[in-house]
């Protein structure tokens, strides 16, 4: 029987609650596939961890990180934490330190899912997102000058390396080889002189490799209307670290809200482990009263399915999520429900049980 390794990483707020729910589904799927199995190694990382030990991980750990076939990060930040210490010294020491360069985040509307646009078909809202994850504008480039000065200069520099750009922009052209799908680049090349016309540059070079791929290309604030006015518009999309950022919770946003948004880091090579989140954040203001909604991170375990070669079960994980929704008896307050976090997390067990509905 083949076992994964999974190295768990609740973290903050209302992290620990919903990873908890979706162990329970992958131990529900483990258990009804039969051939598979799953080890899980849970590490105290976070916003208290640093209080306490002035450090957001281990400093070996990446190393203690490095043996597991994948992560599921449960969510970063706290009050007391400055947000570019528990991101920068955690979430994006892991994506740098492993190469997790490909960020995939599905914006799918599922049935039973609330979409705040009119006269919107979930047919409609159906693309993924395929966003730069090493470099660009959260490279941590830059400089701070005569800090505290009246002549104070803060530089930021976006990092695109030619390695970088066409690795990530490859990537997305062959997926949308595979699933027969369109390929839309979002830069911003008529204010971004360098950076962005390098990646439209790229993106052209790239795509002379795939004349079977429909292309096309927007300016991100064009692309932002078009997520609302015109999903359809978009299957598969590649963009920059910080566009890819804000275009998925806007993404979020149409497809159900935050509490249906999940993340996959992944390292395409496998030499080292992937990692799987919900990226709604660590709520704090809602930890610990179990009202939190699990269905993200359950998501992100579709997602992990699917990068393990169980597309099937990560299916079965979806249209277990859908059917919960459509049941609309046992969602959690965000979603105009009264069920606790972890009855949620039931209900998708019970789903891919095969039971009846409640």
């Amino acid at each position: 029987m083949k076992q994964y390794k999974i190295a768990v990483v609740p973290g903050d707020g209302i992290g620990p609650e919903v990873l908890a729910e979706g162990i329970k589904v992958l131990h529900k799927i483990a258990q009804l596939a039969g051939d598979f199995s799953f080890e899980f190694t849970t590490f105290p990382w976070g916003c208290q961890y640093y209080l306490e030990q002035g450090k957001m991980m281990d400093e070996d750990g990446l190393q203690k990180l490095k043996k597991f076939d994948a992560i599921y990060l449960g969510a970063v930040g706290y009050p007391g934490v400055p947000d570019h210490i528990s991101l920068g010294e955690l979430l994006l020491k892991i994506r740098k330190g492993f190469d997790q360069y490909v960020n995939i985040r599905p914006v799918k509307l599922l049935n039973g899912a609330p979409c705040p646009l009119k006269n919107i078909s979930r047919e409609q809202i159906d693309m993924i997102v395929i966003r730069e994850n090493s470099e660009g504008e959260y490279a941590g480039a830059g400089d701070w000058l005569f800090k505290g000065k009246p002549e104070e200069v803060v530089l930021q520099t976006g990092v695109f390396s030619r390695k970088g750009t066409e690795r990530i922009i490859r990537y997305a052209y062959e997926l949308a080889r595979t699933t027969g799908k369109t390929l839309t680049s979002i830069s911003k090349g008529n204010a971004l002189i360098y950076s962005m016309v390098f990646w439209d540059q790229v993106f052209k070079e790239v795509g002379q490799e795939y004349p079977d791929v429909k292309t096309n290309s927007y300016l991100v604030d064009a692309a932002s209307m078009f997520f609302v006015k015109e999903p359809e518009r978009f299957q598969i999309v590649v963009t920059s670290n910080l566009f890819g950022d804000i275009l998925t919770d806007l993404g979020a946003a149409i497809a159900g809200g935050m509490g249906l948004a999940a993340g996959a880091n992944v390292n395409p090579e496998g030499v080292y482990p992937s990692m799987f989140e919900p990226i709604h954040g660590s709520a704090p203001d809602i930890a610990g009263k179990e009202i939190a909604n699990p269905l993200a991170a359950i998501w992100s375990v579709s997602q992990m399915l699917d990068h393990f070669g169980y597309e099937a079960w990560g299916k079965k994980v979806l249209a277990a999520i859908e059917q919960v929704m459509v049941e609309a008896n046992c969602l959690t307050p965000d979603m105009g429900g009264t069920a606790k976090t972890s009855e949620v997390g039931d209900r998708v067990a019970a789903i891919l049980s095969g039971q009846s509905s409640k």
